[in-house]
């Protein structure tokens, strides 16, 4: 059953990088007592992501998080170490860059892309959505290729 605005997030475990390498964070720990902003790309690297749905929240960070919002981050089926580079390469220093290695949490979400036609295998919808205290406050998953309900401006002018 895909999540939907109300749902509590599904408990999991995301990768992000650490000091020394890749480190477990739990959806308890980005979610419990929080306001969050996090989106889904198909993919780190991709050409739709990488020129405008990440930048969008790199140049919109400060306005986000204006708006009460503790946490702004960036979720693909990737490892860590492919979106500590992506963040790095896109000055995503404001975003928290997050790997769902092996699409659990994407699963558990029921938001998943096949991109097996493509050589890219399971992978993320295109989304973003608001979440206060793990409660899903706003869910917006983009119905085509393009990036327009989960873009930065989009999710701003629902905070």
């Amino acid at each position: 059953m895909t999540l939907k605005t109300g749902d509590t997030i599904p408990a999991s475990t995301l990768k992000t990088m650490g000091d020394n390498g890749p480190k477990d964070i739990t959806t308890d720990e980005l979610f419990s007592g929080k306001k969050v902003v996090l989106f889904a790309v198909p993919g780190a690297f991709t050409p739709g992501c990488s020129m405008t749905h990440l930048p969008g929240y790199v140049v919109n960070a400060d306005k986000i998080k204006a708006k009460g919002v503790d946490t702004i981050a960036c979720m693909a089926v990737n490892d860590a170490f492919v979106m500590d580079a992506w963040g790095k390469a896109q000055n995503a220093g404001e975003i928290l860059m997050l790997g769902d290695g092996n699409g659990d949490f994407t699963r558990a979400l029921d938001l998943e892309l096949d991109g097996t036609g493509f050589g890219l295998g399971m992978r993320s919808q295109r989304f973003a959505m608001i979440v206060d205290d793990g409660v899903v406050k706003h869910l917006a998953v983009e119905e085509g290729p393009g990036v327009e309900v989960s873009a930065a401006e989009a999710i701003l002018a629902q905070l």
